[in-house]
């Protein structure tokens, strides 16, 4: 029997300075950075405020809690990128980690201790699937590791979020080896296509600008039985959710018009509605980030309460299979 509401989730990619390190510096994005702890705290008073669950998916060696403590739990076989500058380990070998950047047991521990929050996988290393040079079976190694090391720490890992969204449909076996039930896939249009960094033009990142703040792409929402029809199940993604940028802030009403107008078509249709967004994005201008998402979860509770929208996690997601049993 089909579920009668509408569903709304978010993921958020919570990476910190793994999630960027192969493109910025850390004195480029320090004020980021050093924000994120602030805004995490923020982002989980608010989802506990309006009762939102939302699942984190957090690259593996957050979980560690210093430099030593990563560098003796590596995978053996690690990604051999054509481009060696997009793999952490030789990162690793020659740098000392700042723990504030590079580790994040605590922050874990605390979203983990918020009702409604799902822990999930970004993979152990910010493994990139769709780059050149690497294979299935060091993929494989990366998330074998990844689900022993949230494991050995009393999590269980069941969903996944492929980082740079390059989720690659060879790899999904091995989400199944490891009873990792879903993933999220991106928006079926061109412009968010799965590619490597190679395959992101100029015009494919304008494009996905653009279409934040008119309507481009349609609504982007999903019929939750096509979801679910295999495993692992894809959750695939409506939205990514822009930060503030003070250059493009007179557009704003637009960016969050857009938004809502999704989150309402999804609830009246029964549909699935799914924003995303990086913790680092909230961690400058962090209090006009937290008033934006304040404004998307009231228009939540509005549509909770005038047409029974729920929010659910990727996980909450999956236990759906059993409605359509």
């Amino acid at each position: 029997m089909a579920i009668n509401y509408g569903v709304f989730t978010i993921s958020l990619d919570f990476e910190m300075y793994w999630g960027v390190r192969d493109k910025r510096a850390i004195s480029d994005y320090a004020v980021n950075l050093e924000g994120i702890r602030p805004a995490i705290a923020g982002m989980l008073d608010i989802f506990t405020e309006f009762n939102v669950h939302a699942t984190w998916a957090t690259v593996g060696f957050l979980f560690f809690r210093n430099s030593e403590h990563l560098s003796a739990n590596l995978p053996k076989a690690i990604p051999t990128y054509t481009d060696i500058n997009l793999s952490p380990y030789e990162y690793i070998k020659n740098k000392k980690l700042d723990d504030r950047y590079h580790f994040a047991p605590d922050l874990i521990q605390k979203i983990i201790s918020t009702s409604g929050q799902e822990v999930a996988s970004h993979t152990f290393s910010h493994y990139y699937c769709l780059e050149d040079g690497q294979t299935i079976d060091q993929f494989e190694s990366d998330l074998a590791l990844a689900v022993d090391t949230a494991s050995r720490l009393g999590y269980k890992l069941s969903s996944l979020v492929f980082p740079r969204n390059q989720w690659n449909s060879e790899y999904l076996s091995v989400l199944n080896k490891y009873n990792i039930k879903s993933f999220r896939g991106n928006e079926l249009n061109w412009m968010n296509s799965a590619s490597g960094q190679e395959g992101q033009s100029y015009f494919k990142r304008a494009a996905r600008l653009l279409d934040s703040y008119i309507n481009i792409s349609g609504f982007n929402t999903h019929d939750i039985s096509t979801c679910l029809e295999n495993k692992p199940f894809n959750f695939p993604s409506s939205r990514f959710l822009r930060p503030y940028n003070k250059k493009l802030s007179f557009f704003d009403c637009l960016k969050l018009r857009r938004i809502k107008k999704a989150m309402t078509h999804a609830a009246k249709n029964n549909e699935l509605f799914h924003l995303w967004w990086h913790p680092h994005n909230f961690g400058a201008e962090t209090s006009k980030n937290l008033d934006m998402l304040r404004e998307i979860l009231d228009h939540y509770q509005y549509l909770n309460k005038n047409f029974g929208m729920r929010s659910l996690n990727m996980e909450e997601l999956s236990f759906l299979e059993k409605a359509y049993d």
